[in-house]
């Protein structure tokens, strides 16, 4: 027969999780033990090993909860929104979502090529279903760069990549709030893509 779970078992494994990553995101994968996690988390190494049976499960997890709890958030934005009310609240809950992730969002980034290929691809699925809900609302905003095949996976990531390394430089209480971050993101994405289609456009003119 199973062991039952504590009742306490999710609040438990959720402490490991967040510690552990800082331990991670600190050190470096490869550079921390699961002794030096149990000392983190300040349980003997047998307790941490009933949580996690290895490094790499508890590397995985810490991923997963994190990339599955980011497309939760996007995908409770309203979908009656506004098509750039819904992308402006998109960038917005993806930053809110960020707040306390600074962490498992280092180990994303740096840390997820160290797991095993299956579990990877797990991983990478999660994300390439937080790119698509992007995507979609990108491409209802500017229907000109939804329709083009070498257009909207470029502008799509560069939304990515002013969202994802902001928290090299942002601070909390410094001179720009998330929700300002998330207007200026939203605002650089929206208008400058606009001006690559009338590019595009132009181009086309051109050649007839």
């Amino acid at each position: 027969m199973a062991r039952p779970r504590s009742a306490d078992h999710g609040i438990k494994r959720r402490a490991i999780l967040d510690r552990s990553a800082k331990l991670f995101a600190q050190n470096g994968y490869d550079r921390t033990s699961m002794a030096e996690v149990a000392s983190e988390c300040g349980v003997s190494k047998a307790l941490l090993y009933h949580y996690y049976a290895s490094k790499e499960t508890l590397l995985y997890d810490i991923l997963h909860v994190h990339l599955q709890e980011l497309l939760d958030t996007t995908k409770a934005v309203d979908s009656t929104l506004a098509p750039r009310d819904r992308l402006r609240a998109l960038v917005g809950a993806l930053l809110d979502a960020y707040r306390d992730a600074d962490q498992q969002h280092k180990i994303q980034i740096n840390e997820m090529a160290k797991l095993p290929a299956e579990r990877q691809k797990a991983l990478i699925a999660l994300e390439r279903d937080l790119v698509a809900v992007f995507a979609d609302a990108i491409a209802q905003v500017l229907p000109d760069i939804g329709r083009s095949r070498t257009l909207l996976k470029p502008v799509t990531m560069s939304l990515f990549g002013m969202l994802n390394w902001h928290y090299m430089w942002f601070r909390e209480g410094g001179t720009m709030s998330r929700q300002d971050y998330a207007d200026l993101a939203t605002t650089i994405l929206v208008e400058g893509a606009q001006a690559l289609s009338s590019l595009g456009q132009e181009k086309v003119r051109r050649r007839a």
